[in-house]
């Protein structure tokens, strides 16, 4: 029998979302920009429609407030609880949830992204049914919403996506990633902040070391610097664990409390040295976060040229094209240049080409990538001053900066990131015969 306050709820929740859907004007016009901007772009998705509608319920803004807001002044009969769980609701998130435990009433999950868990009970019975043949593992993706202090409930349609083994989890959590950076680790604001922290510490870590925050090498050139960088960051980091690299492996093990048999099954499965050993005992007993592993990706180890910036909040990027871009610009004939037209609109289509690139290269050269742009795009009333942000908007390229790759990330998804690829390694090795050692830091 569902409870009175999660009847009460699922009320509330249909009236708010009919008074959403019903609007017209200003409400009307933010749920249709809204829904534009975050549908998927690939496919017609029910269950994507529903959650970017229920989002937009909580978290989007009309002239400052809320569709939350508008709904409780438009409603004077509210009593002073439902206005209170109504207002609750603006802390509800989407995550992708793992059950650990079958309640008589609902369920117990735990959020993968950030490893907390919470109760969440059905507020109507049809759910409450479906959810009684779930089972322990299984993984679900949805939004929830608090009901109490003590309990929550699904805020809208769930994705039941059954008991995945550590290969697929990561590739499911990958895939989360991808799909809404922006409410990455939402009911955890310290991991996120720590997060963005170590994005503008890895950004003074490249200058320090490179001497500027931009820098252009052949590609196998960089690659060996790269891997300098990262042996430098990997010293540091494990000075700043207080791990004492004189100690023996054993010494450090029994310090972290990890057993000999699992840094040998560790080092055998992943082909780890001891220093990638020891970053992870420090991993396991002193920290939260652990930043990944950067490496130039192959294509780019065999290129001319590759241009490396860094930025604190972009993060790191890596152009193999941008000295032809820049002499492109510096070029009067820009035409005269091989492939010139192509390598604008590659620029303008390649979703690693940020917006941060398109501003630096706007305030560095902004009449002639004016004009660049004025001829390829066909519009010779092409400002970049009016013009610039909407033409990055048109294809699909974030204003504001997302969490980079090279940002921290919690100890427990490192760890089930690591596994799942010493099990794909694993797999592979007995149709190829060799392991190929990868240590603890993923490879792209």
């Amino acid at each position: 029998m569902v409870e009175p306050i999660l009847e009460r709820s699922r009320q509330l929740k249909q009236d708010l979302t009919d008074f959403v859907l019903d609007a017209e004007g200003e409400l009307a016009e933010a749920l249709e920009a809204y829904a534009a901007a975050n549908a998927r772009k690939d496919r017609y998705d029910p269950v994507q429609q529903d959650i970017v509608i229920d989002t937009f319920i909580t978290e989007g803004q009309v002239g400052g407030k809320t569709p939350i807001d508008l709904f409780i002044a438009s409603q004077p009969d509210l009593t002073k609880s439902d206005r209170q769980l109504l207002n609750s609701w603006k802390c509800s998130f989407i995550g992708l949830f793992s059950i650990t435990k079958i309640l008589p009433d609902g369920l117990e999950l735990m959020n993968w992204l950030t490893a907390k868990h919470y109760i969440v009970k059905p507020n109507d019975e049809k759910t409450l049914q479906e959810i009684s043949r779930f089972k322990e593992g299984e993984i679900l993706l949805t939004r929830i919403t608090p009901v109490t202090d003590t309990y929550w409930t699904f805020s809208c349609t769930y994705t039941p996506m059954g008991k995945l083994g550590k290969p697929k989890l990561a590739v499911a959590i990958g895939n989360f990633k991808d799909n809404y950076k922006s409410h990455l680790y939402s009911d955890a604001p310290d991991l996120l902040a720590e997060a963005w922290q170590s994005v503008a510490n890895y950004h003074q870590e490249f200058i320090d070391f490179f001497g500027s925050e931009e820098v252009t090498m052949p590609g196998y050139q960089l690659n060996k610097k790269v891997a300098e960088f990262q042996e430098i960051l990997t010293q540091q980091r494990l000075k700043a664990a207080g791990v004492d690299e004189s100690k023996s492996l054993s010494e450090l093990a029994e310090e972290a409390g990890v057993g000999d048999e699992e840094i040998a099954a560790a080092a055998k499965e992943a082909g780890a040295d001891s220093q990638s050993i020891s970053q992870l005992l420090a991993d396991k007993s002193k920290t939260k976060m652990v930043a990944p592993k950067v490496e130039l990706p192959a294509d780019l180890k065999k290129a001319e040229q590759v241009t490396a910036i860094s930025h604190p909040r972009w993060g790191q990027m890596f152009l193999p094209t941008y000295t032809k871009f820049v002499s492109l610009l510096e070029t009067e004939d820009w035409r005269s240049q091989e492939g010139a037209e192509k390598l604008v609109k590659y620029y303008l289509e390649n979703a690693s080409i940020n917006t941060f690139i398109w501003k630096k290269l706007a305030q560095q050269y902004p009449k002639q990538l004016e004009k660049v742009l004025q001829a390829v795009l066909e519009r010779p009333q092409f400002t970049l001053a009016r013009d610039l942000e909407p033409l990055l908007q048109e294809y699909e390229k974030p204003i504001e900066p997302e969490l980079p790759e090279i940002a921290s990330v919690p100890i427990h998804l490192h760890n089930l990131f690591e596994e799942a690829f010493v099990e794909v390694n694993k797999s592979s090795s007995k149709n190829k015969g060799n392991k190929k050692k990868t240590g603890f830091g993923l490879q792209k």
